[in-house]
């Protein structure tokens, strides 16, 4: 008997199932949180990172422009460039092959380092970086830019303490509480036969088109979302609507709900302040764009679910 929930992308680990999906950067790795050791994990064996303004330093295997296979550059604790950090070390799991502990700390000021690491953008390394790895510097980026922008009680304005090992914030003078935030968002491939409808934002780079996107709102379920989104961005109304896959997205604290949204009407009408323009895309031209061979819409960026999704399409995956 076939099982109920047939899923392609189910990966079994040890005890531990998680999502992979190809060419979709953060979106799992069997990454062990080990959040029973928050209170107050062994560090021994453990191995480091270092965040400096978002940024996260990497090794470049030789190469001085950074275009070969990067890496996280670890670190024992004890390492001369950790005694600089700031902050307390968040604790992110047992992310060594091993199983050792790995923590991430942030740094104001990177010193003068060799050519064998140099800091990236997560953004320009995501898919570069083996999944364990990227999973790991995407956590790292987003609760470190939670500490960094959350230092005072939301309650009564006191400066708060950092416990558990990064993943909580304490009040000592009311007792309050706080934990990292993330906000939930929809990404939706909009789909009408063989064209899939693409928006570009106004401060988007020239030729930068994408998968429509906007921010959940209180109460509000996914599907209920996406149809909203779409609506006021474009005046497309849309019907069916199936969450495909998501996506952490730390720049700085989004979670990407990737959904397949079926339209129901075809003309549009842009609302100028969220989309400079939107246009229905077949599947040729389409295949084209994800070539690099379009005169006008240039190829999405790798490892993002936007063109996860569009490739996926083409594919005839997302069935």
């Amino acid at each position: 008997m076939p099982a109920p929930f047939p899923d392609r992308f189910l990966v079994a680990e040890g005890p531990f199932f998680y999502d992979r999906h190809p060419g979709l950067a953060f979106a799992g790795s069997g990454l062990d949180r080990a959040a029973h050791r928050r209170a107050g994990p062994d560090m021994t064996g453990a191995r480091g990172f270092l965040m400096c303004n978002g940024q996260v330093l990497c090794t470049q295997d030789g190469d001085t422009a950074g275009d070969a296979a990067p890496r996280l550059a670890l670190f024992p604790p004890d390492h001369p460039l950790m005694s600089e950090a700031l902050g307390a070390r968040v604790f992110l799991g047992a992310g060594g092959p091993r199983g050792e502990p790995v923590f991430a700390q942030d740094i104001q000021d990177m010193p003068v380092l060799s050519g064998a690491v140099a800091l990236r953008d997560l953004r320009d390394v995501m898919l570069g970086l083996p999944p364990l790895e990227a999973e790991l510097a995407a956590t790292a980026r987003g609760i470190l830019g939670w500490h960094r922008s959350h230092g005072f009680c939301a309650a009564c304005g006191a400066a708060s303490e950092i416990v558990q090992s990064g993943w909580q914030r304490h009040c000592p003078s009311c007792g309050a509480d706080h934990f990292p935030r993330t906000d939930p968002c929809v990404i939706m491939l909009v789909t009408q036969g063989n064209d899939t409808l693409l928006g570009r934002n106004p401060n988007w780079p020239e030729g930068m088109y994408s998968c429509l996107a906007g921010f959940m709102e209180p109460g509000e379920t996914v599907e209920a979302a996406v149809r909203r989104e779409v609506y006021e961005e474009t005046a497309i109304r849309t019907g069916r609507v199936r969450p495909v896959a998501s996506q952490p997205w730390p720049f700085p604290a989004s979670l990407m709900m990737g959904c397949r949204a079926e339209a129901t009407s075809r003309e549009i009408m842009t609302d100028p302040v969220e989309i400079e323009d939107a246009l229905w895309v077949s599947r040729e031209r389409l295949l084209r764009i994800m070539a690099g061979g379009d005169s006008v819409i240039r190829a999405p960026r790798p490892g993002a679910i936007a063109g996860w999704l569009m490739r996926e399409w083409l594919a005839d995956r997302l069935d």
